[in-house]
């Protein structure tokens, strides 16, 4: 169906900063397009008093004023020519989007440890006994049960994870299971980490 005048906001020009609508968007497109500074300077004093109008729980910040002039510069994508009475530098910074991030492709052997837990165990493999080894030995151990718990469905064995230290240390830590006592998982922890699964 193609009735003139009506149109969807998915055939529209995307939004630059879709919280304050397409009215007031059409309206920055306006100012810009103004022939004098003092049509645009009005113009755009006025945008900005609506803006404020739109979001009055934002005046408790210090520096509001300031964002709602910096919002108006991105709008008009800095082509409006008008005495600012703040520096709207800065808004570039805002409207800059950032570089992609390079997704890590760490492969691990088992990943319901996680990467951090195999740096530990490289860790681990090059420390020497005693008693701080002893400590993240224990750090360790009760965090590969609890994973284990999270992500087998309620199941952690005390001979899964004395297993698992020592072939993931390379033989380096080997936990005496008559000796090694597990912190004991508070039922409050299970039942938060079972709804979490759930969701």
């Amino acid at each position: 169906m193609n009735i003139q005048g009506l149109d969807y906001n998915t055939q529209r020009e995307k939004l630059i900063l879709p919280e304050y609508g397409r009215e007031i968007q059409n309206m920055v497109d306006h100012a810009v397009s103004l022939p004098t500074k003092q049509e645009r300077q009005l113009c755009a004093e006025t945008i900005v008093a609506i803006m404020d109008r739109m979001y009055p729980q934002n005046r408790e910040n210090a520096d509001y004023k300031q964002k709602l002039w910096d919002h108006l510069a991105i709008m008009s994508d800095f082509k409006l020519d008008i005495d600012w009475p703040y520096n709207v530098e800065q808004a570039k910074r805002m409207a800059t989007k950032p570089q992609p991030m390079d997704y890590p492709m760490t492969r691990i052997p088992v990943r319901h440890y996680g990467k951090m837990l195999f740096e530990i165990f490289e860790q681990l493999k090059q420390m020497e006994p005693g008693e701080e080894r002893d400590h993240l030995v224990r750090l360790a151990a009760n965090q590969m049960k609890r994973n284990l718990y999270q992500w087998s469905h309620g199941s952690c064995d005390d001979e899964k994870v004395a297993s698992d230290l020592a072939r993931f240390t390379d033989g380096k830590i080997q936990i005496d299971l008559d000796s090694f006592r597990f912190e004991k998982m508070e039922a409050r922890e299970i039942d938060r980490k079972r709804s979490n699964k759930k969701k």
